[in-house]
């Protein structure tokens, strides 16, 4: 098999002359020598936030959509029509309306976007159980070893899987096919929206050559910029050069950068993956300073880090308190507690703690972070303490909200009067970035 029509689901060893499928004549043809060979997908849905706003509300079709928050937030998701006039993730909010001032901003809803993200990756469940999620709208997937179970080669599979996704649920996705994770990530991206690009290992290095560095995992714009005042401009620039003068220049990851650049990427697709980290933030209208004012942005924060730690099994003794200064620097510090937290008491507490020493300058955002996360079961906690307890009071809370809304029980500030705060195994503070 090395053609499917993506409308028809039409299969044949040879691609038409013409391009179009020879039983429903679609132009979506996809072809490749590699088809049925190949079972590593990246599926990323298509601009998944403001996708949705858009699906719900049918007289948003054609105009330009940011999701994002207030006058001073950013862009968490643009619209494809929002990108024309150049808006894109993390813009700051006053930047992207400067560029599209027609925008039609919507705030983030996730209690509407985590059940489609569960819905899609549901639909992606039922083909394999190795599937690797990177946040609500992307996912890397491994279809090895499925031919006979689901009818059909992965290639196949997936194009029923896309069509299955845009009918059922009304929204869109792009998909890479590819011998591993990092082409076929990079196949998702070279064809958006609605489509489905398939990189081969004989042609994969071609692919690269004439990439700019930044388009490697790891290689942001400052590493980039080393990269090129090095000589490397290309990925093909990489995949030239000695790799022990890589190794050289920049360590173990000159190692991983030669690998990369010849198209070799051994990772597997892990369910189990560890999440790093995971964090909720705010930026504010107006710079605060007041202590009570931080506090009380902070603590819904906690709120809902906890409440989604809760929910994904995860805990951490690791947390971490940002603060963005008026000048734009970012300030983080953190704190080890003595037992992995699920807790927003636990969370609020530390955070206040760790806000204490740097009250007396304006702010313009606070955020409260997890990190070392681990999977709660991994962390059990064997004797009765303030977490656990706090733990069956919020886990209770969270049976109420789902069953009667978020606003059945309003916790309040429930650490001023009764909560105790987390007493730190070991603290270490970071510099400014």
């Amino acid at each position: 098999m090395k053609a499917i029509c993506r409308d028809c689901f039409w299969t044949g060893g040879e691609g038409p002359p013409d391009r179009r499928c020879p039983a429903c004549e679609s132009k979506r043809l996809l072809v490749h020598d590699e088809l049925d060979r190949l079972s590593i997908a990246h599926l990323d849905c298509d601009a998944f936030y403001a996708s949705v706003e858009k699906r719900d509300r049918p007289e948003l079709r054609d105009k330009p959509v940011i999701v994002g928050g207030g006058k001073r937030g950013v862009v968490s998701t643009a619209c494809y029509v929002a990108r024309l006039y150049g808006v894109g993730s993390a813009m700051p909010m006053f930047k992207a309306l400067k560029a599209c001032p027609d925008a039609v901003v919507i705030k983030p809803s996730f209690e509407k976007y985590v059940p489609e993200s569960k819905r899609i990756f549901g639909m992606v469940g039922e083909l394999t159980p190795l599937v690797q999620t990177l946040s609500l709208d992307e996912a890397w997937i491994d279809l090895s070893g499925t031919e006979r179970l689901n009818g059909g080669p992965p290639a196949l599979q997936l194009v029923r899987l896309q069509k299955r996704i845009e009918e059922e649920i009304g929204l869109t996705v792009s998909i890479g096919l590819a011998p591993n994770r990092f082409l076929a990530k990079m196949a998702s991206e070279m064809d958006k929206p609605r489509g489905f690009s398939v990189v081969g290992a004989a042609e994969a290095q071609a692919v690269l050559a004439p990439r700019p560095v930044t388009a490697l995992p790891g290689v942001g714009p400052v590493f980039g910029k080393t990269l090129r005042s090095d000589g490397y401009r290309t990925i093909g620039d990489l995949a030239a050069a000695d790799p022990r003068d890589l190794v050289k220049a920049y360590g173990e990851h000159g190692l991983r950068l030669h690998d990369l650049s010849h198209a070799r990427d051994h990772r597997r697709v892990d369910p189990e993956h560890d999440r790093k980290g995971m964090s909720a933030e705010t930026t504010f209208n107006e710079d605060l300073s007041d202590r009570e004012a931080l506090e009380a942005e902070l603590w819904p924060l906690c709120e809902k880090l906890a409440s989604k730690a809760r929910r994904d099994g995860v805990a951490s003794r690791v947390i971490v308190l940002k603060l963005r200064r008026t000048d734009f620097k970012i300030l983080t510090r953190r704190v080890t507690a003595p037992e992995p937290v699920q807790t927003a008491r636990a969370l609020f507490a530390a955070g206040r703690a760790l806000l204490a020493p740097e009250l007396g300058r304006p702010y313009r955002l606070i955020g409260i972070g997890m990190a070392d996360v681990q999977d709660a079961e991994d962390a059990p906690v064997l004797f009765d303490t303030v977490e656990t307890r706090n733990l069956k009071t919020e886990t209770a809370i969270d049976r109420l909200r789902d069953k009667f809304g978020r606003d059945a029980v309003m916790a309040g500030r429930a650490l001023k009067d009764g909560g105790r705060k987390v007493k730190p195994r070991s603290t270490s503070k970071e510099p400014p970035e």
